[in-house]
Parts: structure tokens; sequence; C-alpha cells
């Protein structure tokens, strides 16, 4: 699974940047984006939704949360 830390990072350069590491990937791989609390987790989300990925799931960490993607 690739990672991708983008705390501290603002919206909307992290769904961007998230976005751009997707399309890089073979189908079906997994990325695992690390978001902060707030806008970014509320926002980073919807937006692939919205652009057609798929969000394996959203695990809340200490002080961040891990959100999982499918690149397609």
């Amino acid at each position: 699974m690739t990672q991708l830390d983008l705390r501290g990072t603002p919206c909307p350069i992290n769904f961007v940047r998230t976005k751009m590491k997707l399309e890089q990937m073979a189908a079906g791989e997994m990325l695992e984006v690390w978001l902060d609390a707030g806008e970014p987790i509320e926002q980073v989300p919807d937006s692939l939704k919205m652009a057609g990925y798929t969000i394996e799931q959203t695990i809340a960490d200490l002080d961040f949360f891990k959100l999982q993607v499918l690149a397609k």
C-alpha cells in the first residue's frame, strides 16, 4: 500500500495531490492518504467520490485520519 502524508496541506491542494498520485497508480492499487481533522477530512473524501474513486475506509488515528482509496 502506498502512503501519501498530506498533514498540514490545505484544501484544495490536498485533493489535487491525492488525485495526481492516484492517476499515477495502477487500477486496484490502494493509496492511504494521511489528512488533518476538520476541512481536509470533510472535503477530500467527498471530492474523491465525485471524481469516481472508491473510499475503502477511513481510520481515525491519534491526531489525523488515514483515508484508504482505490486507484481506478
